[in-house]
């Protein structure tokens, strides 16, 4: 069975990378979408082994995807990355606080990237 790894970026070059980047992941799908409510219809109807995630998008934010996400209890274990260009100190601690598993300020290694999603998942294969 293959899994799922969902990409929620808003801007073209950052999707591209990231779909790029992990798509060498070893019996895993790459899925891309450019928006949080996009996110939330496809994780309706399909099974995630894990979601990476940008803040800033258009209408509901990251912040709010993960928030909605850990609300429901069948995505309380689900592997949560977030990639972000912002710059705001109190990012980190928020997003851990929202139950985010790791934090990428942009321009970030895709490479380290991929490692700690290759950790993340791992036990669920």
């Amino acid at each position: 069975m293959t899994r799922t790894v969902l990409v929620v970026e808003d801007t073209d070059l950052c999707r591209e990378t990231l779909e790029i980047a992990l798509g060498g992941l070893s019996g895993v799908k790459v899925w891309a979408v450019s928006t949080a409510e996009a996110a939330l219809e496809y994780v309706a109807s399909e099974e995630l082994c894990a979601l990476v995630t940008d803040l800033h998008l258009p209408e509901m934010s990251g912040f709010d995807l993960i928030q909605t996400l850990r609300s429901r209890r069948e995505y309380a274990d689900l592997p949560i990355v977030v990639t972000s260009g912002d710059s705001d100190p109190h990012t980190q601690v928020n997003l851990a606080q929202l139950g985010a598993n790791a934090y990428f300020a942009k321009p970030y290694s895709p490479a380290e990237l991929r490692g700690i999603l290759e950790q993340l998942i791992e036990p669920a294969a």
